[in-house]
């Protein structure tokens, strides 16, 4: 196994450690343990490009870590907030849903054959990176807080990124689809 999947893999395995600090009100701990998986993500794509050990397995790794983390977070954190903060309900919805949409494209295009590689989009990685944010914002908290009026304006341009990011991957995935429609009917004629 490559050294960017051993951290991905470490990334992944972080996750249910997280999920019992916060579950136990431990929110300083699960700052520490978050900070660590921000930097295993960031660490394994740096060492993927400068020690040229990319590969499939990875690029499938990367961001179901990614999501895993993620996606725990914003419904852990909307149930048990921390120093009085919750992530809302409806951010959740939006962020999740997000992911349930692209996962249920991907799903679809696999079904149909459609061939297509994983990249992320640029509007994909500011969302991420933005998801990054609120989570350690709120996370955050045990050390340092923001004024009161940030966490909504965070709360409302993480979700207008979701929701552009998530516009785009369903106008990639019907484009690859109509493409390969378009195809199967020119082979056809």
């Amino acid at each position: 196994m490559k050294i960017p999947n051993i951290l991905t893999a470490a990334r992944i395995f972080t996750t249910p450690l997280l999920v019992w600090l916060l579950l136990g009100n431990h929110g300083a701990p699960a700052f520490c343990v978050f900070v660590f998986a921000g930097l295993t993500d960031a660490l394994d794509g740096l060492l993927a490009r400068l020690l040229d050990q990319k590969s499939r397995l990875g690029s499938f790794l990367d961001p179901l870590a990614d999501k895993l983390l993620l996606v725990t977070c914003f419904i852990v954190l909307w149930r048990v907030p921390i120093r009085g903060v919750p992530i809302p309900g409806w951010l959740v919805l939006v962020a999740v849903g997000r992911d349930c949409v692209i996962l249920t494209g991907f799903l679809i295009l696999t079904l149909y054959k459609v061939r297509f590689e994983i990249k992320p989009l640029i509007s994909s990685k500011l969302t991420t990176l933005f998801q990054l944010l609120t989570i350690f914002t709120v996370l955050g908290r045990s050390f340092f807080a923001l004024p009161r009026w940030m966490y909504p304006v965070l709360f409302g341009v993480t979700a207008v990124f979701s929701i552009f990011s998530g516009w785009r991957y369903v106008s990639v995935g019907t484009e690859l689809f109509r493409l390969r429609k378009n195809k199967k009917g020119a082979m056809k004629a």
